[in-house]
């Protein structure tokens, strides 16, 4: 059965994870330490004897963009997928047509006890090449002081450079001569960035479903290691919508049905002001969200969540936040501690993109007949992506723009993992046996499709995991360290690493 989010974490509380994490970490010292076994110094060397290969895979990828958005190098893209799949060792590598851009369906059978289930996502966003230092598609390796050596390039983080160390500890395991300690499930798609819309046609092909199902449950590679050497372990993802809402003079019926000279503005109504107040509409003054019972469902934060902020607020430094977003205060003037319970618990309203007219040299003085805003909306339990959408349009038809088109392009239902789940005890007890102690976080602010597999029928613990270091997700330079010189965050080599002791860990 599927348990409601809120009666879900009232199940567990701080001492009772503590206690479970601690009791992991004393069996990990019975065995003396990952590192003390013979297994896992062998594929630990061939980790690091392969470890230029893998990154020169790494650039390869990243070379080879699929951008679902622009319909860009689909079928190619998904190929290169499936060939790096199975020269990592999955016996079975199936391409699974959509409705939209392939997914991938492939299976390692190690002849082991358990199974573990991953998600890979080969599309990336776009970029403009003007606004980077290095080139978005050359994935050239450049030196970051203070930092160290990095890969710089579209997807390096988000999500191929952590994908790539975890095949990389896949070939470690083959070229050591050792089998997985676990049998994978792994399904990949290559829409994830434009919210998934045809994902579920994979994961729900009767058997998809059924080799999943068998899984302890489902994990996405993940570069976790902060700037403050902090690493968090997510216990849930926000939902998000995409969409656009599109003004027209023709939809409209008033203003221009095409563009016109703007000395007509005198005698004729503008459709980019009414996308501007319909946009205001959408938020409060202080920029919360104002849609008409947008909040409804939001279950607030239960008390063990939010003994997992105060603790997260002590641990995690203030500055690093300040410095890596630019940022002179948080929103609604909240101090840090309260930005941080922000962040998890409150639903927003973000405007992507806003176009309409000339936006070139100079002026044209023109009145223009369509204006478009993308808009993304971050959802907390219990809100759902359909119940989102229903609202929004019934809040512009309420209000006078039921006009305006609302075109969603995709997105998903927030997710939610027990604290007590086994694939949080194994990341647990991995990061502490590296000599961090982890910071325990009720979910990521970003979205990623994991409701497929939290939410019925699976009803799985799902989630992301993974040493190492990167930023700029969606933003010029994005980069994955590749050689830190930084003591407080891991490299490429130590994230291969910790991919093997996760399946040990996971055994």
């Amino acid at each position: 059965m599927h348990v409601p989010y809120h009666s879900r974490m009232n199940t567990l509380n701080r001492r009772d994870f503590v206690a479970g994490t601690t009791a992991l970490g004393l069996v990990l010292a019975s065995r003396a330490g990952f590192a003390a076994s013979r297994n896992h110094l062998a594929v630990y060397g061939e980790a690091d004897r392969l470890h230029d290969e893998a990154v020169q895979r790494l650039q390869d990828w990243i070379r080879n963009p699929t951008i679902a958005a622009e319909g860009r190098n689909v079928e190619e893209g998904c190929a290169h997928m499936m060939r790096l799949l199975g020269d990592a060792g999955f016996q079975r590598v199936e391409r699974m047509p959509t409705d939209g851009v392939p997914g991938v369906f492939a299976t390692l059978d190690a002849g082991a006890k358990r199974t573990l289930g991953v998600y890979f996502m080969y599309d990336v966003k776009q970029a403009n090449p003007e606004e980077w230092s290095s080139p978005p598609w050359e994935a050239r390796r450049v030196d970051m002081p203070g930092l160290g050596n990095v890969i710089m390039g579209r997807g390096a983080v988000n999500q191929k450079g952590p994908q790539s160390a975890f095949l990389a500890a896949l070939h470690a395991f083959r070229a050591a001569g050792r089998k997985l300690p676990v049998n994978l499930v792994l399904v990949a798609e290559g829409e994830e960035e434009i919210g998934s819309p045809h994902f579920q046609q994979v994961v729900r092909a009767p058997e998809v479903m059924a080799r999943l199902g068998k899984t302890d449950g489902v994990f996405m590679p993940f570069a976790s290691h902060g700037l403050d050497g902090n690493i968090t372990i997510n216990l849930g993802a926000k939902g998000v919508v995409e969409l656009e809402l599109i003004a027209s003079g023709e939809r409209w019926g008033r203003g221009p049905g095409k563009d016109v000279h703007s000395s007509l503005r005198a005698m004729l109504d503008s459709p980019s002001f009414h996308l501007v107040q319909a946009l205001n509409s959408l938020v409060n003054a202080d920029g919360s969200p104002a849609i008409d019972g947008l909040t409804d469902r939001v279950v607030p934060l239960s008390g063990f969540d939010r003994s997992l902020v105060d603790a997260a607020a002590r641990r995690l430094d203030e500055a690093t936040y300040r410095k890596s977003y630019s940022i002179q205060r948080f929103a609604y003037d909240a101090d840090f501690r309260q930005a941080l319970q922000n962040l998890v618990s409150l639903p927003t309203v973000n405007i992507e993109g806003l176009v309409g007219g000339y936006t070139g040299p100079g002026g044209m003085t023109v009145l223009p007949t369509r204006a478009t805003a993308k808009l993304d909306l971050r959802l907390v339990p219990d809100m759902t992506y359909e119940d989102t959408i229903a609202k929004l349009r019934a809040h512009l038809e309420k209000r006078g723009f039921g006009d305006i088109e609302v075109k969603p392009s995709g997105g998903y239902d927030p997710t939610t993992t027990r604290a007590d789940s086994r694939l949080i005890h194994a990341q647990a007890a991995v990061y502490r046996a590296s000599g961090i102690e982890p910071v325990l976080w009720p979910r990521l602010a970003g979205s990623w499709p994991g409701y497929l597999f939290t939410g019925a029928p699976l009803n799985l613990p799902a989630g992301h995991f993974g040493l190492g270091h990167g930023a700029r997700a969606h933003a010029p330079d994005e980069y994955l360290l590749i050689d830190s010189q930084n003591p407080k965050v891991t490299g490429y080599r130590d994230a291969v690493h910790s991919y093997v002791d996760y399946l040990y860990q996971l055994a």
